[in-house]
């Protein structure tokens, strides 16, 4: 082979091994473009709003509740705490004025009873001796109203001497007076006055007051003595709560405002009542002031003594609020899920529920509520879930992980 073929053929494979090497340059760049791509077009779905769909079966076991917002007012507001509380008239120990041993015991702690309901009974011989003196002073009283009344009409005509008829009148109220007395003691104890001559040994322990039993102190055959309290009943009916406001706060605070309250350690129920007194005086040492207000609502069970946080409206300054567990957290932003009209679908099996994550802000929370302002237009009947978003939330997770459904 000559020199000049060697250079032509030096030359030539030059130009294909640059060739080559633009080719797979190309290719190289074609594939970064279409890989970079993909992950463009990701991050501007995870944007998006995201949606979640649960069957029936999950619906039923998630406890989700669904709502819409309530007008609250967050702001305008004066922060207290208290407890529940009854006045004295509705409140009640049984007792007895005389000694006697339990013969039998007719409710039960927790119980209701009525007014006048008799709840225990009592034996002793003293009841049927009371029975006995006023039997006798019935009797005394029976005779010296006549003999009063034959000693004046003697008096009158002046057929006997004045001591006599005067005598006579002062034994006859003297006996009146024991008469009565004994009268009024039977009365106490539940035993007919009327002088049937029926004794009895046994009396009736009457409910005072309707109300529940909180406290039964004896048992069949304890002796029970004057005073001692056999029973303890409240009548929660007249239940109103006392919050604890500071002097800074009390200029603010006045009778028929709006009280908000929750009890503590337990679910975030709102229960609503109204001032109807402000003390006048500080509560021991605290430089706290005790507000009087009536519970409005109370469908919850209550009890006195049940500590409370509440929120004293002073303001009218209403926002959209919902349960502080209808907003999740998510990326570093906060998030509401709501339910998505459902369509009829003939070809699905089985009834299923979509939820749409809708982006939200948040502001003041107070009372288990939070302020949330929608990033986006939602309707006005808009089924917002109240409970259960966490579980909602965990179901995307899992579906984004798998291929979620995203739009």
């Amino acid at each position: 082979m000559n020199r000049k073929t060697i250079i032509y053929f030096n030359i030539l494979l030059a130009v294909l091994v640059v060739q080559v090497m633009f080719s797979c340059k190309n290719t190289s760049g074609d594939k970064a473009e279409e890989e970079e791509k993909p992950k463009t077009e990701e991050k501007s779905l995870d944007l998006e709003n995201k949606e979640v769909a649960l069957t029936q079966a999950q619906y039923d076991a998630s406890d989700i509740v669904l709502g819409t917002f309530e007008s609250k007012n967050l702001s305008e507001v004066i922060n207290a705490n208290g407890y529940t509380k009854l006045p004295p008239q509705n409140q009640a120990d049984v007792s007895v004025f005389m000694a006697g041993i339990v013969k039998s015991i007719k409710v039960i702690e927790g119980e209701f009873v009525k007014a006048g309901q008799t709840i225990a009974t009592l034996e002793s011989p003293e009841f049927t001796r009371l029975q006995e003196f006023f039997l006798i002073s019935k009797s005394n009283t029976e005779f010296l109203a006549a003999e009063f009344e034959r000693q004046k009409t003697l008096s009158d005509e002046n057929v006997n001497a004045k001591k006599a008829f005067q005598k006579t009148k002062a034994d006859f109220e003297i006996e009146k007076a024991r008469y009565n007395s004994l009268q009024k003691q039977l009365n106490m104890l539940h035993i007919n006055g009327s002088g049937s001559g029926n004794i009895v040994s046994t009396v009736s322990v009457t409910a005072p007051i309707s109300g529940y039993i909180t406290e039964v102190n004896i048992k069949i055959g304890s002796n029970v003595q004057p005073g001692n309290s056999l029973f303890s009943i409240v009548d929660n009916t007249k239940m109103h709560v006392d919050l604890l406001v500071y002097e800074k706060d009390l200029q603010k605070v006045k009778p028929d405002q709006t009280v908000r309250f929750v009890l503590t350690n337990q679910d975030n129920a709102e229960i609503r009542g109204k001032i109807f007194s402000v003390g006048k005086a500080f509560e021991n040492e605290t430089k706290s002031v005790a507000v009087h207000a009536d519970i409005l609502n109370d469908k919850q069970i209550l009890i006195p003594g049940m500590y409370v946080n509440a929120l004293i409206d002073i303001g009218k300054n209403k926002v959209n609020a919902l349960p502080v567990d209808a907003v999740i957290k998510a990326d570093g932003r906060e998030f509401i899920f709501v339910l998505e009209d459902e369509k009829d679908k003939k070809e699905a099996q089985e009834k299923s529920y979509h939820f749409q994550r809708i982006e939200v802000k948040s502001g003041t929370t107070q009372l288990g509520y939070v302020q949330v302002t929608p990033l986006q237009v939602l309707g006005k009947n808009a089924k917002i879930v109240l409970k259960g978003s966490y579980y909602v939330q965990s179901h995307l997770l899992k579906s984004d992980g798998g291929g979620g459904h995203e739009h």
